[in-house]
């Protein structure tokens, strides 16, 4: 089923499903596509509908505009939205709970990157499994010049992709980086063109969601385990044994055996 909408909260995130591929858009380009608390709110609800839609296999995040993926939080809304600690509190746990939720989604996600990734733009981006962005995308955490302290959590992400070294630089110069200069460091998986970058992401979602999908959720939760502090090893092994129990093992091994292409169904 094609071009299918989940409705948002929000039109400031947009949402469509196309076959296997869903797509979330953070449509706020007047601010650079800044995030509000209804902006997370609406994100999660599309997760949420999207994680229990079998149909779907990858999702893809992105933002409107050509400008920004995200340029971090809405600061004209700190106000009305961060002004309190009570109102602090709501919004720190609603953005936990959003980063919680990739944390653990099962299926693949790809952050497709055009200019400024910022802040928690970056958090976000660290919280889908690829990021591929375009030559004139820039990258950093402006916290030091505005006296914010980084959880937790979104540092942890940081020095699990870039390690130690370009995690403090990031950090402590709150400079922002090149696309160049994020590839290096390990920060994003691909640069391309401009002109490249919807055929790229598109060619690499379509590519995953071919793609066996057992074994893939198998891998991106053993990969994750190879960084816990105490993996899952049992849950490891129980879910390669289900893999070689499945339908798409199976159907695996007949279209290699028939030189086709195969049909997996996730069962």
């Amino acid at each position: 089923m094609n071009d299918v909408s989940v409705v948002p909260q929000t039109d400031k995130i947009l949402s469509h499903k196309q076959g296997a591929v869903g797509t979330i858009t953070f449509n706020n380009p007047a601010r650079h596509n800044a995030v509000s608390l209804e902006m997370w709110q609406a994100t999660i609800a599309v997760l949420e509908a999207y994680a229990a839609d079998d149909e779907v296999r990858v999702v893809v995040m992105t933002g409107a505009g050509g400008k920004a993926f995200v340029s971090g939080a809405d600061i004209s809304k700190f106000e009305s939205e961060r002004a309190t600690k009570e109102a602090v509190e709501k919004y720190n746990a609603t953005s936990a709970r959003l980063h919680d939720i990739l944390d653990g989604f099962a299926k693949p996600v790809i952050a497709k990157v055009r200019g400024y990734c910022i802040g928690g733009g970056l958090g976000l981006a660290l919280s889908c499994d690829l990021r591929i962005c375009t030559e004139n995308s820039k990258f950093g955490v402006p916290a030091a010049k505005l006296g914010l302290g980084y959880a937790y959590g979104g540092t942890k992400r940081l020095v699990d992709t870039v390690g130690i070294a370009f995690a403090k630089e990031i950090f402590f110069t709150a400079k922002q980086f090149t696309a160049r200069e994020a590839y290096e460091m390990g920060l994003v998986n691909r640069v391309v063109a401009e002109a490249d970058l919807d055929a790229v992401v598109q060619d690499y979602a379509e590519t995953i969601a071919r793609n066996a999908p057992l074994t893939v959720k198998t891998a991106k939760f053993t990969i994750k385990q190879t960084v816990a502090p105490t993996p899952d090893l049992e849950r490891c092994g129980e879910m390669v044994k289900e893999c070689f129990a499945s339908n798409d093992y199976i159907e695996g091994r007949r279209a290699f055996m028939e030189k086709r292409k195969p049909q997996f169904t996730g069962t």
